[in-house]
């Protein structure tokens, strides 16, 4: 392959790809029936963003995306964002662009190949399988020459995984490390199975707080696919509204984004609502992928103790063990998920920095921080919940 002519295309949006030709990339395992190891990369999921002008203008996030054609066929793409900020990534540099701009620079714009407002690991460089090589070193290829031809000041790729990441590094960009939280399923038959598997004192400690959740006056309930009905969105929308204003400031997604949701990915959707009577009082919003239950989006009306315990870390686990799923990934930072089963992982993005006074700087800086961020893991995995002996195996 490594004398293939490609040719490199941009797009202002992905309709401009076919969606056969952008899922051959990016989800070909679902060529058997099921579904997508990374659902978040899927042609459906990301048109739906556009369609409900969760990105595009107004946004921050311009759609960029890339194309690398040969032989006739499209066999890789990346989902690309110029991007006017840097809010809803999840890997943050706000310290980049505040020294880059006081140093009289101009950080913004930028590019960015991501998935909007979600801190999940996968692929970045989508190819076709047999085209990996040739597919990734023009994807490379692509978004640092455009950086270049704009005159951007960086290019970055986040929550890649870690092949990508070693990939990355020998084509000449900066791998930066951070870390998450995810539950990993040892193949636990029952929830009661995972519980055995720690130490007494936490096995107590989530038995109370699943009691004191369970609890709250009304019932929790799980839907999925055709379950979920349209009133159902109305009543999350409230949910996310109130969550965005606290954490963000305004919700990074359009209330048009649930509607497209439940058009084309409910089945992907596993939706946990606290029900008092018909009123829902809280709820979590998980997406399914092949081996995986990615936690998005929690709200609650009401306080009521361990509500959010329940709905999102350990409703999902039940799911995950139900459904055979390898791991739960519960979203971006958050230390208190250490003690109810959720140990922390590497997180991996590739940096290419255009300036190369400032390219030297934030080397030096992602190499301390790597240290770090590892060292922390170490020490984080130490205090885990599970029983020593355990803790020793998974090692």
């Amino acid at each position: 392959m490594t004398d293939t002519q490609i040719e490199i295309c941009t797009h202002q949006s992905i309709s401009s790809i076919a969606a056969r030709d952008w899922d051959a990339c990016a989800c070909p395992e679902t060529s058997d029936g099921g579904r997508p190891v990374d659902p978040f990369t899927t042609h459906r999921f990301l048109t739906a963003l556009e369609t409900s002008a969760s990105v595009g203008a107004g946004t921050g996030w311009h759609p960029h995306y890339l194309s690398v054609h040969a032989d006739g066929q499209v066999i890789a793409v990346a989902p690309v964002y110029v991007k006017t900020h840097s809010q809803g990534e999840y890997v943050f540099d706000y310290s980049w662009a505040d020294a880059y701009e006081r140093a009289g620079g101009r950080y913004y714009p930028k590019l960015q190949v991501a998935v909007p407002f979600t801190p999940v690991t996968g692929r970045r460089f989508l190819t076709q399988t047999q085209y990996q090589t040739v597919g990734r070193a023009g994807l490379v290829q692509g978004l640092v020459q455009i950086a270049a031809d704009k005159g951007l000041s960086s290019a970055h790729v986040t929550f890649c995984t870690d092949e990508e990441a070693q990939v990355g590094k020998q084509m000449g960009l900066l791998h930066r490390v951070g870390q998450q939280f995810h539950w990993e399923n040892d193949s636990y038959q029952t929830f009661d199975a995972f519980l055995d598997s720690l130490s007494s004192r936490k096995r107590k400690q989530i038995r109370k707080e699943r009691r004191q959740a369970q609890g709250f006056g009304g019932r929790i309930v799980t839907l999925n696919g055709d379950a979920i009905e349209p009133h159902h969105w109305d009543t999350f929308w409230r949910f996310y509204q109130d969550t965005g204003a606290r954490k963000w400031g305004r919700p990074y997604l359009t209330r048009s984004f649930f509607d497209e949701m439940h058009q084309t990915m409910r089945d992907d959707v596993l939706l946990v609502l606290a029900l008092e009577g018909d009123h829902a009082v809280a709820g979590a919003l998980n997406i399914i992928g092949r081996d995986t239950l990615f936690g998005r989006y929690w709200g609650a009306l009401e306080h009521h103790p361990c509500l959010h315990f329940e709905l999102c870390y350990y409703q999902a686990i039940d799911f995950a063990i139900s459904q055979g799923l390898l791991r739960v990934e519960a979203g971006a930072q958050g230390e208190h998920k250490l003690a109810r089963g959720y140990l922390p992982v590497a997180t991996h993005s590739l940096h290419w920095i255009a300036e190369p006074g400032f390219r030297n700087a934030v080397e030096q800086f992602v190499t301390a921080e790597k240290e770090a961020v590892e060292g922390d893991i170490d020490i984080l995995t130490s205090y885990g919940p599970f029983r020593k002996t355990n803790i020793r195996e998974r090692d």
